[in-house]
């Protein structure tokens, strides 16, 4: 990727909108992690360095393993729910405004959590949390495809998980300072800071000009793609690609008649009448968005099924046996190496391909389970650190940001809101899995737990290789799947 090339064409506005959209799978990396490293202090399990006030709100709750698993993992449903109802959300009301109310959620999630007198509330303040991390994983890459330069989707596509990454390490961070007395409610109200950060941004935030296009409104897409791009930028080519004739000799009112096509003597173009939205269950049995639709669903489940969020959500309480107080210290650098290593994994996406990508990175996220699973039934700490240290750099190089931009490149953008919605719901059922279930068997199974994960590794590196295709270098779907096409509309 020649950046000098690109980075003079991108507009402080268009790094804005990236910024603020982000926002949101920031907070979904938060939510996800928010309770590591304060989950002895909440369980009671730590003494308190503070003295017990007069205050209502409790200074911890105790909790045994189920009990502490459905606190983590009632947030994965609330994601489902939100991520099953976003693809039709955002393809009915825009992704602006179905990111924006995401926020009520976002806010309202950490004043629940931060206040919560007891278990049943602290429960319900991470399920509403959960419903807009759901929805904002699904809308977020699709807005950021459909704003971004056509020849950097991919890389700018995998700021989702970068940004999910920040999330992450901002909660380490605060946990590490403030895992003491009642400042663990300090860690959960963060998030609605940032929460109302980003309804704040939001409001100077556009439309996408590619769904405006898609509604029968280009001249109002062509407004919103000149102010992103700057008005000095050649914008024809992407205007061209919508289909729908001479924008700047389109009035309002034919744009008002397009949108009511009962009302109007305008016809759309041919090869846009046929690109009308997909539903959430045609997708499943369209013929050319089934295939597509599996293989993301099995990229997503691959994404948790390896195991990076036993590390995520519990990697503190995890190796405090192994490394006493420096378990947490560890969770921190490891926050760190993931971000690090999932910036890297973006501009690798661009040079190397997605499918390498995500295979090297389940080879070694395979490998470091083995040697956790073996350090920890040993107990060798250094080999510990090195193997948790190695898994999640292993995470950030492919299935990390991949599976986020796969759905966009492997169908038409009619659906690829669907085909998000199937791929993230996915994901989150995986993750509510992962979470549910990682504190019974880590409790029963030790580290024989992380064998089970590598076998998975296994299981899915094989799937992928076999059936997943490579995007990169493809123009669009038909020529991923290898669909024939006129000869003028594929490649020698």
């Amino acid at each position: 990727m020649d950046f000098r090339s690109w980075a003079r064409d991108l507009t402080a506005y268009f790094i804005f909108l990236l910024f603020t959209a982000t926002l949101g799978p920031l907070l979904f990396g938060f939510h996800l992690a928010e309770l590591n490293t304060p989950e002895d202090v909440i369980r009671c399990k730590k003494k308190s360095l503070f003295a017990k006030s007069a205050a209502k709100l409790p200074q911890c709750m105790p909790m045994d393993p189920a009990q502490w698993g459905l606190v983590g993992s009632i947030f994965t449903l609330g994601g489902l729910i939100g991520a099953l109802s976003a693809g039709p959300v955002a393809g009915r009301y825009g992704r602006l405004k179905c990111m924006q109310f995401t926020t009520v959620f976002f806010v309202l999630g950490p004043v629940l959590e931060a206040l919560s007198p007891s278990f049943g509330v602290l429960v319900f303040g991470r399920f509403v949390s959960g419903l807009g991390a759901g929805v904002a994983v699904v809308v977020v890459p699709i807005y950021i495809s459909e704003v971004a330069p056509p020849a950097e989707r991919g890389f700018f596509g995998s700021f989702t998980q970068i940004m999910c990454n920040v999330g992450i390490l901002i909660t380490q961070l605060l946990g590490y300072f403030l895992s003491h007395g009642r400042m663990w409610r300090l860690i959960l109200a963060a998030a609605g800071v940032i929460g109302v950060i980003q309804a704040v941004g939001l409001i100077a935030g556009v439309e996408s000009p590619k769904w405006l296009a898609d509604q029968g409104r280009p001249s109002k897409a062509k407004k919103n793609l000149r102010k992103i791009r700057g008005q000095d930028a050649n914008i024809s080519e992407e205007v061209q690609e919508w289909g729908v004739g001479d924008v700047d000799q389109m009035s309002d009112e034919e744009e008002t008649l397009l949108n009511n096509p009962e009302d109007s003597t305008i016809s759309p173009p041919p090869d846009k009448a046929n690109k009308s939205p997909m539903g959430t269950l045609s997708v499943l049995t369209h013929p050319e968005t089934a295939r597509a639709t599996f293989s993301v669903m099995m990229v997503m489940l691959a994404q948790q099924f390896t195991g990076i969020n036993s590390i995520i959500m519990y990697g503190v309480s995890l190796l405090a046996t192994l490394l006493a107080a420096n378990s947490a210290l560890l969770n921190l650098l490891v926050s760190v190496v993931n971000i690090i290593a999932t910036t890297s994994g973006a501009l690798l996406v661009e040079r190397l391909g997605r499918k390498t990508c995500i295979l090297g990175s389940i080879s070694g996220m395979g490998v470091s389970s083995l040697l956790l699973g073996l350090s920890i039934l040993r107990h060798i700490p250094i080999l510990s650190a090195i193997a948790v240290v190695g898994f999640v750099a292993s995470f950030g190089l492919g299935l990390g940001p991949v599976p986020f931009i796969l759905a966009s490149e492997l169908v038409g953008p009619e659906a690829v809101g669907a085909v998000q919605s199937w791929a993230l719901a996915a994901n989150w059922v995986a993750t509510f899995v992962v979470a549910q279930f990682f504190p019974i068997l880590s409790a029963r199974l030790g580290g024989h737990v992380f064998f089970i994960f590598a076998a998975l590794a296994i299981v899915f590196g094989t799937f992928i290789a076999f059936f997943v295709p490579e995007t990169k270098g493809k123009r669009n779907a038909d020529e991923v799947w290898g669909r024939q096409r006129p000869a003028s509309t594929r490649e020698d």
